[in-house]
């Protein structure tokens, strides 16, 4: 089978479009042929040497989110037969690949209103934004969010799962993006090349922090006393947060089938829409590693793999 296989850190050369073997599965494990996978900023992170931080033995596959049909079951499996329309989340690496093997608590069933390069667009976006607006800042009806980079692929789900809980949002983004965040139900939104939303806004419970260095320290300026700042892309001073009186956390994603399952039913109730910004077969990995690392992506960038 086909996959994107990172042999070295940092060279450009070190991630290859290869063949490689067929996963096998185990008892508890299913084989799902992927149809789609999509790019996230970890993916050239850890090309650049995130994967050796996180301890990851070369070579790897990389890409974290799939969507898919069962190919096969192992023994134990019990919710999955194959030919069933999936989608979910790897992990840190594995799904860039024709084939992957993957536990029960990994993935759950297609939304029936999307085809598999819209599904694949979901699992880290979603749960990126419910673990961090939800588990950890605690989000609530009426409260007032900042979303920072509200047309990106975790901003544009934030946006609209912050709605479902009838927050206000406030998102940030570039001039162009207005218009597309705004339709995605934000209340306010804020142009960064043209307004410090450090000077716009004030009295805020919840910052979703997508952006990270200076970005992020100025955020604290803007929240009340108890209020929260989630970052998901690097920690939080704790001395600022001390000095403001707010709360922070730094917060990786991590696989949850409820919380998925909750996403897909929105989704498919029309309540929480994806936006792809371009599709590309697999073998055009660089390009799309390209794209994500610029920062300019509306939404999610999505390899086709079959």
């Amino acid at each position: 089978m086909k996959a994107i296989v990172l042999h070295n850190y940092g060279s450009p050369d070190g991630l290859v479009y290869e063949d490689v073997e067929k996963p096998n599965w185990k008892a508890d494990e299913m084989l799902v042929r992927v149809r789609a996978s999509a790019v996230n900023p970890i993916d050239w992170k850890i090309h650049d040497g995130f994967g050796e931080m996180f301890g990851l033995k070369l070579p790897i596959i990389l890409g974290c989110e799939i969507a898919g049909v069962v190919e096969n079951v192992g023994a134990n499996v019990k919710r999955f037969k194959p030919g069933d329309e999936v989608f979910g989340f790897m992990g840190l690496h594995g799904g860039c690949a024709e084939f992957v093997a993957v536990k029960e608590d990994q993935i759950v069933q297609k939304p029936s209103t999307l085809d598999f390069e819209n599904a694949a667009a979901i699992p880290v976006g979603g749960l990126t934004s419910w673990q961090a607006m939800f588990d950890v800042a605690e989000l609530k009806k009426n409260q007032r969010i900042l979303i920072h980079a509200a047309a990106g692929g975790v901003g544009s789900i934030a946006v609209q799962l912050a709605k479902t809980r009838g927050a206000y949002v406030i998102g940030t983004g570039s001039r162009k993006n207005e218009d597309f965040v705004r339709g995605l139900g934000a209340d306010e939104f804020i142009d960064y090349n043209n307004h410090d939303f450090a000077t716009v806004v004030k009295n805020l419970d919840v910052v979703l922090d997508t952006v990270g260095g200076e970005t992020q320290e100025r955020s604290f300026s803007v929240l009340n006393a108890g209020g929260c700042l989630v970052s998901v892309v690097s920690p939080p001073s704790s001395a600022l947060a001390e000095k403001n009186g707010v709360k922070t956390r730094m917060m990786a994603v991590h696989a949850d089938i409820q919380q998925l399952n909750e996403i897909k039913t929105l989704v498919e109730a029309g309540r929480v829409k994806t936006h792809v910004e371009v599709v590309l077969p697999l073998s055009d990995f660089k390009k799309a590693h390209e794209l994500s690392r610029s920062g300019r992506a509306r939404g999610k960038i999505i390899l086709q793999v079959r």
